[in-house]
């Protein structure tokens, strides 16, 4: 077991967690530049990363300013997971490896991965010892998880056990149940409890949506190691400025209009500059959308993005919107679903 520095010296770390779809090389860096302090790839099949130097391994590339950097697999197969892990430590040379036991997608769980292995504890104890074995020497390994996979069959505690005793770094719980996808709140109580009893540091996610959310997560579960952010981050990755305000005990200021353009606009420029120069925007609508929830006048700005094709477009939409909203410059507020 090797440990991780982020969780030294009384550190409370705030990850991004890794989320498909999401949590691309351009959010990560803007996540990063807002003070998340460790970052997560979107997770990758490990047989997808075997068959080839294919998309699978685009998806992982990251740049050192984004350190400390994990990339999560999720997998069925010891031996296919333990060589992904490899090539992966060999090939790029991340922070640490992150196991994915959590994913509830009937996509994952229809193939024996993500959270189906909470039904299958001792396949996730080979998986998990296989890894270790295979990269423990290399680089750290972690993991990822959920309560159980259903309230019926909370097994979270026997996950713990068995990841630590494989050699595991660091443990993130999702609050929920496998059956309860991302309905309902998170139980933070069942992860504090977990917390106060390991010897390797837990990491709570689910249910935090705010810098206040955190306050009263440390304070209720001062055992608990750190805090994993997912959907709320999505579209407003100044959530983790704030949280590092509240956590030195500074005020907690939203974004003004200004910088959520600056933001915006930086967010295209970097996915252009990874696709090669200046293409369509197309692709980043719904991205875009996302940032700009909350925002004066968003729903026509939604609309205005299905429309604009070129950075020049979205800089002259941005201006126009400053113009157009100045009451509003410094009173932008997120909106959580």
């Amino acid at each position: 077991m090797q440990k991780l520095p982020w969780f030294e010296r009384g550190r409370f770390p705030v990850f991004l967690a890794p989320m498909a779809g999401f949590t691309d090389n351009a959010f990560r860096t803007l996540a990063k530049e807002q003070g998340a302090d460790v970052l997560i790839s979107e997770f990758v099949h490990a047989r997808a990363l075997l068959h080839g130097d294919g998309f699978p391994w685009k998806t992982l590339q990251f740049s050192e300013a984004q350190r400390p950097f994990g990339v999560q697999l999720f997998g069925d197969d010891p031996a296919s997971m333990a060589e992904a892990a490899r090539q992966v430590a060999d090939r790029l040379r991340p922070d640490f490896i992150d196991l994915n036991f959590g994913c509830p997608s009937p996509r994952v769980t229809g193939s024996c991965a993500g959270s189906a292995l909470l039904r299958d504890l001792p396949r996730l104890g080979k998986i998990t010892a296989a890894v270790v074995s295979a990269v423990g020497g290399k680089l750290p390994v972690t993991a990822k998880t959920r309560l159980g996979w259903d309230s019926q069959n909370i097994v979270v505690a026997q996950v713990r056990d068995i990841v630590q005793g494989c050699g595991v770094s660091a443990l993130a719980i999702h609050g929920r149940t496998k059956a309860q996808g991302y309905t309902g709140t998170a139980n933070w109580d069942i992860i504090g409890e977990i917390a106060q009893t390991s010897k390797i540091p837990v990491v709570a996610n689910g249910s935090i949506t705010s810098a206040a959310d955190i306050l009263s997560l440390k304070s209720a579960h001062p055992h608990i190691a750190g805090a994993m952010i997912g959907r709320a981050a999505i579209g407003y990755p100044w959530i983790f400025s704030e949280i590092k305000s509240a956590l030195k005990g500074d005020p907690v200021h939203p974004p003004s209009l200004t910088l959520r353009w600056e933001t915006i606009l930086r967010y295209a420029e970097l996915s252009l500059e990874r696709l090669h120069g200046e293409r369509p925007l197309r692709p980043l609508h719904s991205a875009l959308a996302k940032l700009s929830t909350g925002m004066p006048a968003s729903r026509a700005l939604r609309t205005a993005f299905n429309r604009i094709g070129t950075m020049k477009e979205l800089r002259e939409l941005a201006q126009t919107h400053l113009v157009g909203a100045p009451a509003n410059r410094h009173s932008t507020q997120p909106i959580v679903n």
